[in-house]
C-alpha cells in the first residue's frame, strides 16, 4: 500500500481508500469503477469475468473469448446472430487451402446416399443419431444390426462378418467356422455335418 491513502484503481488509477475498494485478481477497484469493459454493467464476485488486465460480465467476456458455434447459445433453445463485431473481434475468411472439398467421388466404403451413408441391410440412410459401425459399413442400430441368420441383436463385441454381412459369433461358427470333430460349439459337443 503506497504512502498517503489506498491502493490504485485498476480502471481510473486514482487511489482508492479502503471504504470505497473491491479486490479482483489482486488488484484495487473503486466500486463505481468495477464495471464490464465492454457492457458497463456494475459487477461483482459472481458474475465477474477476467482476462489479462481487463474485467468483464460473463456474457461479454463468453462472446468475446468463449467458444463460438452452434450450441454455444445465452440459454436453452437460444442462437445469437451477434459476431461480437462490437467487441472488437474481427472474422477472417478460410485461406483457400482450408475450404472444404468439392470432390464428388466418395469412398468406396462409404455409398453416399441423400448426404448420408446407406445401410446395407435396408438401403436407407443412416444417420448420425442412428449409426453403428460394423464390417466396414454404417447399419441403423434400431432393426438392421443383427445377425443375418437368426436375427439376434449385435454389438460391437459379437459381431463376426463375411463378405459384408454380419452375424453373431454363433451362427458365424456354425455357417463358416470349421467342421469336424472337436470343432462344437460348447464342452463336449459332438455336432454331426454332412
Amino acid at each position: 500500500m503506497p504512502l498517503g491513502g489506498g491502493n490504485k484503481c485498476g480502471r481510473c488509477s486514482k487511489t482508492v481508500y479502503f471504504a470505497e475498494e473491491v479486490l479482483c485478481d489482486k488488484r484495487s477497484f473503486h466500486k463505481s469503477c468495477f464495471l464490464c469493459m465492454v457492457c458497463g454493467k456494475n459487477l461483482d464476485s459472481t458474475t465477474v469475468a477476467v482476462h489479462m488486465d481487463e474485467v468483464y460480465c460473463k456474457a461479454c467476456y463468453g462472446k468475446k473469448y468463449g467458444p463460438k458455434g452452434y450450441g454455444y447459445g445465452q440459454g436453452a433453445g437460444t442462437l445469437s446472430m451477434d459476431k461480437g463485431e462490437s467487441l472488437g473481434i474481427t472474422h477472417e475468411t478460410p485461406a483457400p487451402h482450408h475450404r472444404p472439398t468439392t470432390n464428388a467421388n466418395p469412398s468406396k466404403m462409404a455409398q453416399k446416399f441423400g448426404g448420408s451413408d446407406k445401410c446395407p441391410r435396408c438401403g436407407k440412410a443412416v444417420y448420425a443419431a442412428e449409426k453403428v459401425i460394423g464390417a466396414g459399413s454404417s447399419w441403423h442400430k434400431i432393426g438392421c444390426f443383427t445377425c443375418a441368420t437368426c436375427g439376434k441383436s449385435l454389438e460391437s463385441t459379437t459381431l463376426a462378418d463375411k463378405d459384408g454381412e454380419i452375424y453373431c459369433k454363433g451362427c458365424y461358427g456354425k455357417n463358416f467356422g470349421p467342421k469336424g470333430f472337436g470343432y462344437g460349439l460348447g464342452a463336449g459337443a459332438l455336432a454331426h455335418t454332412q
